[in-house]
């Protein structure tokens, strides 16, 4: 060493301190570079992507030949840096500490920092590059790194930790749900909304948006036969539910389309019972996603809702499912209102029977939905009896008003403006 040119050890410190700006970065941007982006590259062919998946699927091999790297680089940086001050200030013991220093500073900027924040700001071309570099010393090198792995294996073992396979990208529902939020500027609003709404299926149940049996429009083959007819030929729904007697006992379901074959002299209950079809009865608490997934392997659009004791609760259409996905169908019946109404002073009159899920996408509003379905439940819950008329109250930060009360229940209520 001391037969070396000066000009020479400064010129081998330069290029180790590029060396380990090589490795420091390298290692920021393969632990950086998201995995997903790289698989689409990967199914495209693209090379340096495949070079890359492959280094990824041996981390223990990848961290060891960059660790070995480095640190015989920043070794090789001291010792060459200690080398430079001897030829330069021989026996000065003082600028050996000065010197010391230096190379620490510059191994931190130069070969830690800066690599690391510019691996980490752009870690795609970053570890595609140091792919190529890295392949290549890992075959050149495997024999030391698969020593260096034993120790660090039977390192493990001595502390009764177990490695674990690389297996830990796959995501959680609640982190696949993080990822589609954080993902919506890269796609179409509609289509992220979608995307949202579907992680909410799993969530929801058919109590949350089936038409309570209150609202059903259900047929009583037990009325007079004019009325029976003036029933069936004026309704705006493509689906009834039968009964007879009692609305307990639903008879079967009558599609709309199947009355084009009567006529309006012999249409009667015996008629109708010939074209009903038998009901599909749905369990309350069903979620939504494993009831689409039976209204498809059963080949039904409707169903009826019934609770433990077998009482019809309500009825819930494959609309309903679709719209919770898709946001509403304009397929309305003509009879049906508006579950709101702006006043002039800015307020809103609010229909008791409205679903608060409803209520919250449209209003963008923070109602509780985790107890009662409807605005009357939560009300009623509130105050544990039947409020009168006038009474104004605040839940989740909203005021409201109870307008209308009939028949034990609460039909409007009126939402004041924040």
């Amino acid at each position: 060493m001391e037969d070396t040119p000066l000009s020479a050890l400064f010129i081998a410190l330069i290029v180790c301190l590029a060396s380990s700006a090589f490795f420091s970065a390298a290692e920021t941007a393969m632990m950086a570079i998201n995995r997903y982006r790289l698989a689409g590259k990967v199914r495209k062919g693209f090379r340096p992507a495949v070079r890359t998946q492959k280094l990824l699927n041996e981390t223990e091999t990848l961290l060891g030949i960059i660790l070995l790297g480095n640190t015989i680089i920043n070794t090789a940086s001291a010792t060459l840096a200690t080398l430079i001050t001897a030829r330069l200030f021989a026996g000065n013991e003082f600028a050996l500490g000065i010197a010391v220093l230096l190379v620490a500073f510059a191994i931190l900027v130069l070969s830690e920092a800066t690599p690391k924040v510019i691996a980490a700001t752009h870690p795609e071309p970053v570890a595609y590059f140091a792919s190529g570099p890295l392949a290549l010393l890992l075959r050149l090198f495997y024999p030391a790194v698969w020593l260096v792995n034993v120790f660090v294996d039977a390192l493990l073992r001595l502390m009764h930790l177990r490695k674990h396979k690389n297996n830990d990208t796959a995501l959680s529902p609640d982190e696949l749900r993080l990822l589609v939020l954080e993902s919506g500027r890269f796609m179409e609003k509609k289509h992220h909304t979608i995307l949202l709404n579907l992680f909410e299926l799993a969530k929801i149940t058919v109590d949350d948006v089936m038409t309570p049996r209150h609202q059903m429009e259900m047929v009583d083959l037990d009325m007079p036969a004019d009325l029976l007819r003036q029933q069936l030929f004026t309704s705006h729904h493509s689906r009834l539910p039968i009964y007879a007697g009692n609305p307990d006992n639903v008879l079967g379901i009558l599609p709309a389309r199947k009355l084009l074959s009567l006529t309006e002299d012999n249409t009667d209950a015996d008629a109708v019972r010939s074209l009903m079809r038998q009901p599909y009865f749905i369990p309350s608490g069903t979620p939504l996603f494993t009831q689409l997934q039976n209204f498809q392997e059963n080949h039904r659009r409707m169903g009826l809702v019934v609770d433990e004791y077998g009482e019809l609760l309500g009825l819930v259409t494959l609309e309903d499912i679709l719209e919770q996905m898709i946001g509403e169908f304009t397929t309305h019946s003509p009879a049906t209102t508006s579950p709101f109404a702006r006043q002039s002073d800015g307020s809103l009159l609010l229909d008791g029977a409205s679903s608060l899920r409803d209520l919250n996408r449209k209003l963008k509003l923070g109602l509780p939905t985790n107890g009662p379905k409807t605005l009357n439940g939560l009300i009623l819950e509130y105050f544990e009896d039947i409020p009168e008329t006038g009474t104004c109250m605040v839940i989740a930060g909203q005021r409201l008003e109870v307008v209308q009360t009939q028949d034990r229940s609460i039909r409007v209520v009126r939402l004041y403006p924040q």
